[in-house]
């Protein structure tokens, strides 16, 4: 299994593909191969490690689920394993996105298998994936007062406070994912461009984007520098852990989910905000919603937030569904 999905993709495909150089195979050299070594190939292609992690799972779960041991097992596969499969992810209630994930992974995969003379077809050709149950994103957005009570939660006397109101300024004032923001290094708070202060975000991809940067967030990392003492150490990351960051000579940033555990959530549950679905993505569907609500080009904030399709910043906008202007409040007795 691990010769078809590695978790590092630095095998050498090289000499690996040097086997399948010719065009077609005859059914000896079909039947004689003992491994798929195009897969590699494929999986090394899938540059964003959390895309990576995500079709890893997925394909290993498929696997699991239909018994193969060997990588050539998978010439063996046929659509009624892929619709079995199918049926049984509906059967835990997964959200339809996700299983369209999973099906979108092992299409991918056979679909370069295909071309690759691998196999001679993709099962998952044709099979039905899930209607995505609405154009409108499941995660909250956090209402204004909601919003400005989180960004005060933390106690702005200790470091730690510090260093987490300079957090959630910057996720709910410049809609960053969580990822985005643990790669922002000291140098990236404040580029000049055209007299104004920037973030530079590393998004998905490798894109990098410029973000201005609100003069309330700035204000917060530069009360944060000052206490934690590393704001003239230009590589480091901007965001640490404030216990045990040292580790030789390097020193760490927070993770992603250091982020929305240790910060997001935390003030969260101690402002007594739950709700279902009130997951990582919150802060940003926040920044989009509010964003848009207030008067924001959607073009503006699709460039923004980094997406590369407008129809995924749609699902933040909300304007239409503001309970605010529901007939509820119209009512008069």
């Amino acid at each position: 299994m691990n010769s078809l999905i590695p978790k590092s993709p630095n095998s050498n495909i090289s000499e690996i593909s040097a086997d399948f150089e010719v065009s077609v195979l005859t059914s000896a050299q079909y039947h004689q191969l003992s491994d798929v070594p195009p897969a590699i190939e494929w999986f090394a292609n899938i540059s964003n490690p959390q895309t990576r992690r995500a079709y890893e799972n997925d394909l290993r779960g498929f696997m699991k689920f239909v018994g193969i041991d060997r990588p050539e097992d998978f010439r063996t596969v046929t659509r009624s394993h892929v619709l079995a499969w199918r049926k049984t992810l509906e059967e835990k209630s997964l959200a339809g996105a996700t299983i369209r994930r999973k099906l979108a992974a092992l299409a991918s995969l056979f679909e370069h298998l295909c071309e690759s003379n691998s196999v001679t077809h993709n099962p998952v050709k044709g099979v039905k994936r899930p209607v995505v149950e609405s154009l409108q994103g499941k995660t909250p957005a956090l209402g204004d007062a909601q919003a400005r009570a989180l960004l005060s939660a933390p106690d702005a006397s200790k470091l730690k406070g510090k260093r987490d109101r300079a957090i959630l300024s910057t996720l709910l004032y410049h809609g960053l994912r969580r990822e985005e923001l643990t790669k922002l290094k000291v140098k990236d708070y404040c580029q000049t461009r055209r007299g104004v202060a920037h973030l530079r975000v590393h998004g998905k991809g490798g894109k990098m984007r410029f973000v201005p940067t609100h003069p309330g967030t700035l204000t917060l990392i530069e009360e944060y520098l000052e206490a934690a003492g590393h704001g003239q150490d230009l590589d480091a990351p901007l965001f640490r852990p404030i216990k045990n960051n040292v580790h030789g000579h390097t020193y760490t940033a927070l993770t992603p989910g250091n982020v929305y555990e240790q910060v997001v959530l935390k003030y969260l549950k101690k402002l007594g905000i739950f709700g279902e679905n009130m997951g990582p993505h919150v802060m940003r569907a926040t920044a989009a919603t509010n964003a848009l609500d207030n008067g924001a080009d959607i073009a503006k904030v699709q460039e923004w937030l980094g997406h590369a399709n407008i129809a995924t910043t749609r699902i933040y906008d909300h304007r239409k569904t503001r309970p605010e202007d529901s007939p509820t409040f119209k009512v008069s007795y």
